[in-house]
């Protein structure tokens, strides 16, 4: 049973069917794509699908496999939710019904929205069938759902096809000669003719057997197990052989529907069965974004190492641990540890390495909600510690760093001891402020471009800073302060260009760099600053 509030929820989801829709038929968009010729090509009059493929590879140009699939693109059933959507639309015109104010608008628009998906879907079905798209018009006029577009779109032998296209032009031809016409006995005789060939149409659609568009018992017994794990997770191997239909039943074996299962995108944890979530597929990293968000952890122990952590409990946890970690590629699995209360077995999924801690988090970041400051924080440790760590300022902002991710973990508890961590509230948004990102940034700038070229850098730099101050007035204590400034510059550019880390760092020296180009006047630093790439 449909429940209104499902009906009205599901709004923006169905918004997107259209979009949906020409996504999972793309041979319908490679048929678009030479509709114009295909019709001029194969539509001269109705003939077998040899002939068409025959015609049609020859005027394109292609081989026959290719013009073949061509001809072969019936869209699949259009389905929402696991409804046709005639009935959908009448269980939701029934909701409509129980419904006042915005609920019910909503609700219609959401009605209109499927029709008119529906209706595009249609039209695509009508289009795909390439012996029936030319009439299109009177076929549009006639009496017909999608299961008679199915069996139109069986019909093979040239017979059959061309009473249909016989009874669609003897409507059309007849219809045209009503327009404009008083009431009278032609327009009785028209109305009458019109009638017969709606008949003729109904009739041929009937004489095919709606067995030719049954599905075989392998597909029906395939598409149930499948229904069925979906219904109960965990479910075996019987329990699924004793579930089938009789029919169904009796042409199966418990061996024969392992085999179906291992096709389809089940997981599998203890000999019980669990249908994974289609977004873990989709996007790896926005699903693991949402599970660490409300089911992990990201974290630093007091050694400042990253942690990183998915929790999940029962043997289904175990099945989604296996499959995310299937799906990452990395990560250490802890299954079936004991828990806490006793309970069910906790399973978790945990990242260790700075490296396997970088990647995901990096991919995860435009994907959290509510464990981003966390991330930043981790991603700020790692990279501190992966090249900074002789810095003066790398012990200070590791302990910044830890008490900030006690406060990201903690804020809110009500009633957390903070001064039991050492943690003064007041000084958190001076933590934040301080974080080392873009310094770090502007080092590995200043410093790649260094390594680039030192020796041209030293060349054009002490040249041009000397030319700068015999050109200018400077006291001798100030001459010598600049002097001993491009030495202690040089041995810092030398480390950097040799790959070590500096007594001075890179962005210590951009801003001496400035200081003396400031006192030289804004003139002289726009030269300077257009013959050194550094600055």
């Amino acid at each position: 049973m449909v429940e209104v509030k499902d009906l009205i929820d599901s709004l923006p989801e169905i918004k997107e069917l259209e979009d949906l829709q020409e996504q999972q038929e793309p041979a319908i968009q490679a048929l678009s794509e030479v509709g114009i010729d295909l019709n001029k090509t194969i539509t001269d009059y109705v003939m077998s699908d040899y002939e068409a493929v025959t015609t049609l590879s020859k005027n394109l140009n292609i081989n026959a496999t290719e013009a073949r699939k061509q001809l072969v693109a019936f869209p699949n059933e259009y389905i929402v939710d696991g409804e046709n959507i005639p009935d959908l639309v009448k269980k939701m015109r029934k909701a409509r019904r129980k419904l006042k104010g915005e609920n019910r608008v909503r609700m219609a628009k959401a009605i209109d929205t499927i029709i008119d998906g529906y209706s595009d879907h249609i039209s695509k079905c009508i289009d795909s069938i390439y012996w029936l798209s030319p009439y299109k018009e009177p076929l549009l006029k006639m009496r017909f759902n999608e299961k008679d577009l199915m069996k139109l779109n069986k019909i093979a032998d040239v017979k059959s096809r061309r009473k249909v296209v016989d009874s669609l032009c003897k409507f059309w031809e007849h219809d045209l000669k009503k327009t404009d016409m008083v009431y009278g006995k032609d327009y009785s005789t028209l109305e009458k003719t019109c009638r017969l060939a709606k008949k003729d149409f109904r009739a041929e659609i009937k004489n095919v057997s709606d067995q030719s568009l049954a599905k075989s018992k392998k597909d029906r017994t395939v598409s149930f197990i499948d229904s069925e794990i979906r219904k109960n997770p965990g479910i075996g191997v019987r329990q699924l052989h004793e579930r089938l239909p009789t029919v169904l039943h009796k042409s199966t074996t418990t061996n024969m529907i392992s085999k179906m299962i291992k096709k389809l995108d089940v997981a599998v944890v203890d000999g019980g069965y669990y249908s994974m979530p289609s977004e873990i597929k989709k996007n790896i990293w926005a699903y693991t974004a949402a599970f660490i968000d409300s089911d992990g952890y990201i974290t630093m122990d007091r050694n400042h190492n990253p942690r990183v952590g998915l929790i999940a409990t029962g043997d289904r946890g175990r099945a989604f641990m296996e499959e995310m970690h299937k799906s990452i590629g990395y990560g250490k699995l802890h299954l079936n540890q004991k828990s806490p209360q006793n309970t069910r077995p906790v399973q978790r999924l945990n990242f260790y390495s700075q490296g396997d801690v970088t990647e995901l988090l990096t991919k995860c970041l435009p994907h959290f909600r509510l464990k981003k400051g966390n991330a930043e924080l981790l991603l700020e440790l790692i990279r501190m510690k992966k090249s900074y760590k002789k810095q003066e300022w790398y012990k200070p902002r590791c302990d910044e760093i830890f008490k900030l991710m006690k406060w990201e973990n903690h804020k809110d508890h009500v009633g957390f001891d903070w001064l039991k961590e050492g943690i003064y509230l007041d000084n958190i948004q001076k933590y934040k402020d301080n974080c080392k990102m873009g310094a770090m940034d502007s080092m590995e700038q200043v410093g790649t471009i260094l390594k680039r070229q030192p020796s041209n850098f030293f060349a054009v730099y002490n040249r041009e800073t000397k030319e700068a101050m015999n050109k200018t007035k400077m006291p001798t204590d100030m001459e010598s302060q600049v002097l001993e400034f491009l030495e202690m510059a040089k041995k810092a550019i030398t480390a950097e260009a040799n790959g070590k880390v500096s007594f001075m760092s890179p962005s210590f020296i951009k801003e001496r760099i400035e200081e003396i180009l400031t006192k030289f006047g804004i003139s002289e630093r726009q030269r300077f600053e257009s013959k050194n790439a550094m600055l």
